[in-house]
């Protein structure tokens, strides 16, 4: 049993409570990966700093065929650095970056950090309401943008009725190769912003109008806030977590151990995630650049891009969310493309179904495809499925190096449960964040005796493997039985004409909760409640079969970085829940 006033400070230093000094996953670490593995704390712009150093020829990004070296990467962003110092940019200044993949994204990201600043990642798909909450609560006072219309028009209504003081604005033109560079202000010229410079409208090529030698600045790796990455966090309402530089620079490092198929400076990493996305950010972004890999950005998703864009450029690695992994696999097109230059898809950001995991393995031929999990409030990566290691359908992993996962009793919130007993799933390691920013009382909420309390029920099995059963708010209460909405999708499909599904508790007076259903099938395929329910009888309990299913003959609706999205859901139905 482990002592439940164990300080973050033991945990985060990875010192083994039990008494044979070993965590239970260790016995069944991959041959050569330690749990012990050193982990540094260091201002995270030393990441592309090293990597510069080592690597100033090859290519760091691909958009939309034009590749930027790592050294001209790292020269954007030391002369934004020094533009933003400039212009007053300094420790505690919160800058916003609002934008799609681009070359531009990973040079202000680096380039604010190299200020001291922290960065504010922003969702470009957010709608007023949103932005506005964000920047007040974040203190954003400057936003980093695209000549994109859609994106500046945002962008002016917020100079007029937030905090914010500035816009910076960068031409996508400038980042597109020959002759698209020409081509793109003429075609999408009904796209494209025309914005007249100002003291609060700054043009990207002013920003950067000298020699790219910004003043160093002292980063506090430990306690200095490199991140302000905002999520619904374990009770839904938007947060922003303080991540340090040395929670982000564990998790990279992390990552890195974990993955050891990775062959520094000649791999490639398939782009597609958003990096305003704490899963992108670490494992697309700053993984590649720590290893040197070349990555191929994408703007958006697009299922026929993806395809083309993995047949030409044979990526190694294809980080994804399980909509994509379903998206590629029921592709019409997936035929013609040859996986096998994949050496691991990573899997996260939401459960991975096990027959999305079937049908991509059968219609790629790539088996070697496992599911993570992390939080932001975890930088994000906490376990993983081993690559090149066993991986077990249905489990998110083995605790990465240096991280404790525990199985606490939900009801007194201390004791840790043994093996195969189902509870909430705490974390301690160097990834965990410093808090959520102005929100102490939330804060303390979440982490509690040295732990973070993810909101996620789950369970570890004799081998170390963490088990997900669903998130606590998401389980359903029917007549006081509990009802775990992902059992009941994973039953739903394993039937060959559902494409996408989500299962959702809505009030009843008579039972407390209901479960119900949302069906989208797969295309030309005709599927009905009544099929539906016959298909289920033996695979769901009576209390589990959902009391009414609804086809829909248009996508359900999904997140920005393509997750099923069940609070956008029963919204749009209209369904409040408790």
């Amino acid at each position: 049993m482990i002592e439940a006033a164990r300080t973050m400070e033991n945990a985060q230093q990875g010192k083994p409570v039990f008494e044979n000094d070993q965590w239970l996953w260790e016995k069944y670490y991959p041959e050569g990966l330690s749990w012990h593995a050193p982990l540094l704390k260091k201002p995270l712009f030393h990441v592309l700093d090293q990597a510069v150093a080592k690597y100033p020829h090859n290519a760091l990004c691909d958009f939309q065929g034009k590749s930027f070296s790592y050294k001209k990467i790292a020269r954007y962003a030391d002369q934004v650095a020094e533009g933003l110092q400039k212009m007053g940019v300094k420790k505690g200044v919160k800058v916003g970056i609002f934008l799609p993949n681009t070359p531009y994204s990973i040079i202000f990201f680096y380039g604010i950090l190299k200020t001291g600043a922290t960065v504010v990642n922003y969702n470009p798909l957010y709608v007023e309401r949103e932005l506005i909450g964000q920047i007040e609560d974040s203190e954003t006072d400057i936003m980093i943008t695209a000549d994109l219309k859609f994106l500046t028009d945002k962008m002016e209504h917020m100079l007029i009725t937030t905090r914010l003081k500035k816009i910076i604005i960068c031409p996508i033109a400038e980042v597109l190769p020959f002759p698209k560079n020409l081509l793109y202000p003429l075609v999408k010229a009904k796209d494209v912003a025309k914005i007249t410079p100002d003291d609060r409208h700054i043009p990207f090529k002013d920003l950067i109008d000298n020699p790219g030698k910004p003043e160093p600045v002292m980063v506090d790796a430990e306690n200095d806030v490199a991140v302000l990455q905002y999520t619904g966090g374990t009770t839904g309402t938007p947060k922003g977590a303080m991540l340090t530089h040395g929670n982000l620079y564990a998790n990279v490092q992390q990552t890195i151990y974990w993955v050891r198929s990775i062959e520094p400076g000649k791999d490639t990493m398939m782009g597609v995630l958003p990096f305003f996305h704490v899963f992108a950010m670490t494992v697309v972004m700053n993984c590649s650049i720590w290893a040197g890999l070349k990555i191929i950005l994408h703007p958006k998703f697009a299922v026929d891009d993806l395809l083309k864009s993995i047949k030409k450029h044979r990526p190694a690695f294809l980080p994804a969310v399980p909509t994509i992994f379903n998206a590629l696999a029921t592709s019409p097109h997936v035929k013609d493309v040859d996986f096998s230059c994949l050496k691991f898809c990573m899997s996260g950001g939401a459960p991975l179904p096990g027959d999305v995991k079937r049908l991509f393995e059968e219609k790629t031929g790539c088996h070697n495809i496992g599911e993570g999990y992390g939080l932001t409030e975890t930088s994000p990566v906490a376990t993983f499925n081993p690559p090149g290691g066993k991986i077990k359908n249905g489990s998110v992993g083995m605790p990465i190096p240096g991280t404790i996962v525990e199985i606490i009793d939900r009801e007194d919130g201390v004791s840790v449960l043994p093996v195969g007993e189902k509870g909430e799933v705490c974390i301690s390691g160097p990834q965990v964040m410093r808090g959520y920013f102005n929100k102490p009382e939330d804060t303390a909420a979440v982490i509690r005796h040295g732990r973070l309390h993810t909101g996620d029920v789950g369970y570890i099995d004799e081998e170390g493997y963490l088990f997900l059963v669903d998130r606590i708010k998401d389980m359903i209460m029917v007549r006081g039985y509990k009802v775990y909405p992902r059992f009941v999708e994973e039953a739903i499909y394993k039937h060959p004409s559902v494409e996408e599904c989500i299962v959702a508790g809505v009030p009843d007076i008579e039972r407390g909760e209901t479960v119900w259903a949302w069906i989208k099938p797969v295309a030309g395929r005709a599927l009905s409640e009544e099929s539906l329910k016959k298909f289920l009888e033996d695979k769901v309990s009576p209390i589990e079969m959902p009391r009414k299913i609804i086809i829909r003959d248009t996508p359900l609706p999904k997140t920005a970085v393509g997750k099923l999205s069940k609070k956008d859901l029963l919204e749009q139905e209209g369904i409040k829940k408790k």
